[in-house]
Order: C-alpha cells, then structure tokens, then sequence
C-alpha cells in the first residue's frame, strides 16, 4: 500500500509539472460552460467552469473543442469559442482593484512623507527665525560693544590729553618757576660771598 501511495504521489507530482508547463488560457467573461470527456457535446459531462477562470492549454482542438486542465488539475474539452489567451474582465478588474490598491497604498505612503516634510519644513523654519533673532540681538549687541569702544577710546584719548597737558602745565611751571629759584639763590649766594 504504501508502494501504491508513492506512485500516486509520483503521478500527481509528475501532472503538476506539466499542468506548470502548459500555456496558460482563460475562460470567457458572461458565462459558465460545461466540460466534457472529449471533443464534442455527445461525450459525457465532467463538470463546469467558471468565467474568467484561469486554464492550461493542451494545444489539442478538435471538432470546434479545445483539450485544457482546468485548476483543479483535470483534463477536459470545452467549446473552442469559450477559450482566450487572454484574461477576462474578472481577472483584469481583479488586477486593477490590486493595482489601485497598490497606488493607494503608495499614495497614503506619499502624503505621510508629505506631511513629514512639511512637519520638517516648519520645524527648520522656526529654527531659522530663532537663529535669525539671535543674529539680530548679536548684531545689536556688536554695534553697542564697538559704541562702547569707540566712547572708551574717545575716553581715554580725552584723558591722555589732560594728563599730557597737565605734564605740559607742570612742565611749563616748572620751567618757569625753577630758573627764577635758581636765579634767586645765585644771588643769594652771591650776597653771601
């Protein structure tokens, strides 16, 4: 039995592969029709496919039947009219919905990036408006610094000024006052003599 079981398992193995292999078709849209035995409708009737299902073609046609494997792995003819290489509207509004799907998807993902940025945007420009305040109060406080510079450097010209003029004055004083002290005790060393 078990001899049995790995044969069958074989078999399946072996049909999957070449149900892989086979082009694909699809049934068309509006319809379900019935599949048979063989080519023709005197053969017996296997069951039914859906439009729009997705099949394997044998590339076997006979009598106005096509030969395909349906998804389920079975092997049977269907009405050659009823075959497409194509897929039908329910597989493509089935790939639309997917796509749209898709596109939303990548939509919600740009507008959250959007909304990211502007977050960012709005974060660096009130960064800048503190950075440009700080510009501003840097710029006040150079122009009073260098204020107070050039009013200290006025100051301290002024005071070099009066010190070099009372130099100047004492100098003078002296200059005047030490020549007649000179000159008096010349002659009252004169006197003495």
């Amino acid at each position: 039995m078990l001899l049995v079981n790995f044969t069958s398992f074989a078999q399946e193995s072996d049909a999957q592969s070449d149900y892989d292999n086979l082009p694909a078709g699809y049934i068309s849209d509006d319809l379900f029709i019935y599949m048979h035995a063989g080519p023709g409708n005197n053969y017996r009737i296997l069951g039914s496919i859906n439009a729009g299902d997705e099949i394997k073609l044998t590339e076997k046609q006979e009598n106005g039947y096509t030969q395909i494997v349906d998804s389920k792995n079975r092997t049977t003819w269907v009405e050659s009219k009823y075959v497409s290489s194509k897929p039908g509207l329910r597989v493509a509004i089935a790939e639309l919905n997917a796509k749209l799907a898709d596109n939303e998807d990548v939509n919600l993902q740009t507008t959250n990036d959007l909304s990211k940025a502007n977050r960012e945007i709005l974060e660096l420009a009130e960064k800048n408006e503190q950075l440009n305040q700080k510009i501003t109060d840097l710029t006040k406080q150079l122009s009073q610094t260098q204020s107070q510079l050039s009013t200290q450097d006025m100051a301290i010209k002024k005071e070099y000024f009066f010190n070099g003029a009372i130099v100047l004055v004492i100098g003078l004083l002296l200059g005047l006052i030490l020549p007649r002290i000179a000159a008096r005790k010349r002659s009252s060393m004169d006197n003495w003599r």
